[in-house]
């Protein structure tokens, strides 16, 4: 972020959300609202306008488990390094504003837009954590949690500098359980999330590390490590006596007087029932769309599939072209996959826009729909077929095509039912005159 940041042709636009994109591919206006974090550029981050505010919520950068002030920075690595302020638990007591010697605090802020143009646009809005609230026991047992609360629990960073310990009493954890699955591979989320597998295993033997003597049991369907190098590290992590029971959960219930959590785990390798007193449960939970996702989804009008997550224009040989062209996808917003697969597919969604941009004109084939506004009736169905969103309904003309982002493919040519739409050098005539040249043999 910081390489990012200093690089001066590349502009961040942080804590903004877009809200409109209009144009074609080389053309792109794009509308952007800047929320107000109620500090100026001015503010140097000393952090005097945190020590007096008196007001404590909760770190949303620790996964609640960790405070903030109602003024207070993000996170400890923030670019860029403002503190904001929570205006929703906010009392406006100013105390900040008289701490503040650079007068770099303004409660008057409000949002603004901003208009950029752009030639192309690469969407990587990452992904959101399922809440498996009733599920489990979280949400109603302490020392049961997700895997991204073990994360920033692991965190050098985090509420407890990197040293675990049990939610409710903060002792030493002996006995942790991962189940992994939660929320997913199941009739509402049927797909893998691709990266909870070796999750689990990378923090069983970070615990492990720290906690040598402790019992670390991860409850599992199939262990999933199709990658290169995965198998090794997984077999690396059953030598380190790391135990894996193929099964899942059956039961799970909560010691009132010393807040264990009780599981019951069936284990279909070994035709047995296991009993587990945890100290500490770790859910490995479905990981989703973001909320980003959904919200360019309606600003640009893209497909998405059965769960939210963007579809390409083809899996093998276009993955990262969407169905609008200067339009491209890289990342968890296409659908689960690990680090290293989403900078490839960022890698070659950023060669893509090159492409396009860098002979500064963009060379489109002219075969292209066109309308008989004479016999067109608005019915609708053309523009309700078109893979492209190329087809638009007047009120007056009828309908129209979108020359930029048509591709010729004729779905609209077969679906209109008064034929008021032909193909641009492909029209029925010069089909019909060529296939009489073939049959005459001249």
């Amino acid at each position: 972020m910081l390489e990012v940041n200093r690089n001066e042709n590349i502009e961040l636009l942080t804590y903004s959300e877009v809200k409109k994109i209009e144009g074609y591919v080389g053309n792109y206006n794009v509308t952007v609202e800047m929320k107000p974090r109620y500090t100026t550029d001015e503010c140097n981050g000393c952090g005097a306008c945190t020590e007096v505010c008196p007001v404590y919520t909760t770190n949303y950068f620790d996964e609640l488990l960790g405070a903030r002030r109602a003024i207070d920075i993000s996170f400890g690595q923030a670019v860029p390094f403002l503190y904001d302020v929570d205006r929703d638990v906010c009392v406006e007591c100013f105390s900040c504003v008289d701490a503040c010697e650079l007068d770099a605090i303004d409660f008057s802020q409000v949002p603004k837009e901003v208009n950029i143009e752009v030639g192309t646009i690469i969407i990587a809005t990452g992904w959101d954590i399922h809440e498996p609230y009733g599920e489990y026991g979280y949400g109603e047992f302490e020392n049961v949690i997700t895997q991204v609360q073990l994360e920033r629990m692991l965190a050098p960073n985090g509420p407890l500098e990197g040293h675990v310990r049990r939610v409710s009493d903060d002792k030493e954890p002996k006995e942790i359980v991962f189940i992994q699955c939660v929320g997913s591979r199941e009739t509402e989320r049927t797909y893998c999330s691709g990266v909870c597998c070796m999750l689990a295993l990378k923090n069983g033997r970070l615990l492990k590390e720290e906690f040598p003597d402790a019992n670390i049991t991860i409850c599992y369907i199939d262990i999933r490590v199709n990658e290169k190098g995965f198998e090794e590290y997984y077999q690396r992590a059953k030598n380190f006596d790391i135990r894996l029971v193929r099964g899942k959960v059956g039961e799970i219930s909560e010691d009132p007087d010393t807040n264990q959590v009780i599981l019951r785990v069936y284990s279909s390798l070994t035709d047995e029932i296991i009993k587990i007193d945890a100290d500490l449960v770790v859910l490995s939970t479905a990981a989703l769309p973001s909320k980003g996702t959904q919200q360019i989804v309606e600003v640009l009008n893209l497909d998405t599939n059965t769960y939210g997550f963007l579809t390409e224009s083809h899996f093998g040989l276009m993955p990262q072209e969407t169905k609008t062209k200067g339009i491209f996808i890289a990342g968890f917003a296409q659908g689960p996959k690990n680090i290293s697969y989403s900078v490839s597919q960022a890698r070659a969604a950023a060669s893509k826009v090159a492409e396009l941009t860098s002979p500064g004109e963009v060379d489109l084939e002219l075969i292209t729909a066109e309308v008989d506004s004479e016999f067109c009736i608005s019915c609708r169905r053309c523009e309700k077929e078109c893979p492209k969103n190329a087809i638009k309904i007047d009120e007056e003309i009828g309908a129209f095509i979108d020359e930029i982002n048509c591709d010729g493919c004729g779905i609209c040519a077969t679906c209109c039912p008064t034929q008021a739409i032909d193909i641009r050098y492909y029209r029925d005539h010069q089909l019909f005159a060529e296939i009489t040249g073939l049959l005459g043999g001249d």
